[in-house]
């Protein structure tokens, strides 16, 4: 890691391994135990943490307060929204084990095509299909002199290489999916600014219009694309977290206008809560999210 780097204060409720590896985002890397490396909208970071202090490579403070303050949402009160569970003990509890979650505003675009990427698939195999497609399609923006880093593709490029050429980056199924996808994207240019205008259920419906996109990739795309803080991402894990948790019926959370935020408390609980990843750096064989 270069020596090169600024100091910021850690914000209050953030923490990066949490953030990282709680199955929002795919281009980020851990590598060291208090350290992530990764792409967004062709800007290339790296980031570690202390206890109180944040460094920050390959940026500086105009640029940190200018994106990548609004990338890590820190605009936002997370301990207002924990207080705002404090009726609901499971929740509470997963709060303050996972407090220090934030969501992510991704590009709307690549959230959308990574998780159609994402479904019947696992991290390992998810971050490896993205960065086949950012390495051919995308465009080169950092190179530290062991290893480049590339922008992801934009619509039109990923529409105009086709379905075949899609496939042959081992998609998979997904190849038709993604196409349509960027066919649609690259044909109404305004189709992802059209749905941000949307309210989330109007949204969730015009994103179910691309073939392959589901419920979850939806809920998905909207809650870490587009900041819809109600959008409530249901896959197999969270159905067995509700199993548990709420056999009687869900909090009213759950459904309120912070469900995606508690969706992530929740799942990061459960499947965190024993130390399975906290503090170790993922192997290939390790599945971390259907």
């Amino acid at each position: 890691m270069e020596n090169r780097y600024f100091e910021v204060k850690k914000p209050k409720n953030f923490d990066i391994t949490q953030i990282f590896d709680c199955g929002q985002c795919f281009r980020f890397d851990r590598i060291d135990e208090n350290a992530y490396e990764g792409v967004v909208s062709g800007k290339y970071i790296k980031i570690s943490q202390t206890e109180d202090k944040l460094k920050l490579y390959n940026t500086d403070e105009k640029e940190w307060d200018g994106f990548w303050s609004d990338f890590f949402d820190l605009k936002t009160d997370y301990s207002k929204i924990i207080k705002s569970f404090s009726d609901d003990k499971i929740l509470t509890e997963a709060a303050e084990f996972a407090g220090g979650i934030r969501i992510l505003k991704q590009d709307a675009w690549e959230a959308l095509c990574s998780f159609i990427i994402s479904q019947n698939n696992n991290i390992p195999r998810i971050k490896g299909i993205i960065r086949r497609m950012s390495e051919k399609y995308g465009k080169e923006i950092y190179d530290d002199g062991n290893k480049k880093y590339y922008s992801f593709p934009d619509a039109k490029t990923l529409y105009l290489a086709g379905e075949d050429e899609i496939f042959a980056l081992r998609t998979g199924f997904r190849a038709k999916y993604i196409y349509d996808a960027a066919k649609a994207v690259f044909q109404d240019p305004h189709f992802l600014d059209d749905t941000a205008k949307l309210d989330t259920k109007s949204a969730a419906e015009k994103l179910l219009t691309v073939k392959g996109v589901g419920n979850k990739v939806a809920a998905c795309t909207l809650l870490f694309g587009f900041a819809r803080y109600d959008a409530f991402p249901v896959d197999v894990w969270v159905k067995r977290i509700l199993e548990k948790y709420y056999p009687h019926g869900g909090s009213g959370h759950l459904c309120g206008k912070y469900a995606g935020v508690a969706q992530q408390y929740l799942f990061y609980y459960e499947r965190c809560k024993n130390n399975v990843y906290i503090n170790k750096i993922p192997t290939e064989k390790q599945e971390k999210r259907k």
